[in-house]
């Protein structure tokens, strides 16, 4: 079996052809990817949960909006926690992804990490793809690829994510952005 060159720390891009509801105008940080799978999370779906409802003590250190997100369609009765920590250290309990962007273990004491989080963001479930099924998907054309920013993670306004990654894109992945959200109406 060839080697997949790893996506880890990339953004996996809905594109308006994607048909399943899981996924429709998902942005998707890939936080694995080998020729075993690949599991990333959803940045772009806000639940109506604050996160002091099911992780009481990392209520305080959750950015903005401070829900939990759903983080794909598997396992929603999991917690994941991204932060993004300024500098080439991280702290114990947290683990690099890409750049800045990194796993926290939330079975450490908050604490610990605190003062070091840059941001926070829970995540209910994630997306993941068994061996090839990603790669089959991309040569489908349900995915844009593109380089992901520790801002991401942490936007305010995760509901226009999509819009912003697209519009930030220097290709014509930009005029994508601009597409209806019902093409039947235009």
């Amino acid at each position: 079996m060839t080697e997949v060159p790893s996506l880890a720390g990339r953004l996996l891009v809905a594109t308006p052809a994607l048909a399943d509801p899981n996924f429709d105008r998902a942005v998707v940080l890939l936080l694995d990817h080998d020729d075993e799978g690949s599991l990333g999370v959803v940045l772009n779906r806000p639940t109506p949960v604050d996160v002091g409802d099911i992780l009481e003590p990392w209520a305080p250190l959750a950015g903005e909006p401070g829900v939990v997100f759903q983080g794909g369609p598997v396992s929603l009765d999991a917690a994941l926690g991204l932060a993004v920590i300024p500098g080439d250290e991280g702290p114990l309990g947290w683990r690099r992804v890409h750049g800045a962007i990194g796993l926290v273990d939330l079975e450490a004491p908050p604490e610990l990490l605190g003062p070091a989080l840059g941001s926070l963001r829970i995540f209910a479930g994630y997306a993941g793809w068994g061996p090839g099924q990603l790669e089959d998907e991309l040569g489908e054309g349900a995915w844009f690829v593109v380089e992901s920013e520790p801002g991401d993670v942490s936007s305010p306004r995760p509901e226009k994510l999509w819009r912003a990654v697209l519009r930030r894109q220097r290709s014509e992945l930009a005029m994508i952005a601009t597409y209806p959200d019902d093409p039947s109406l235009n």
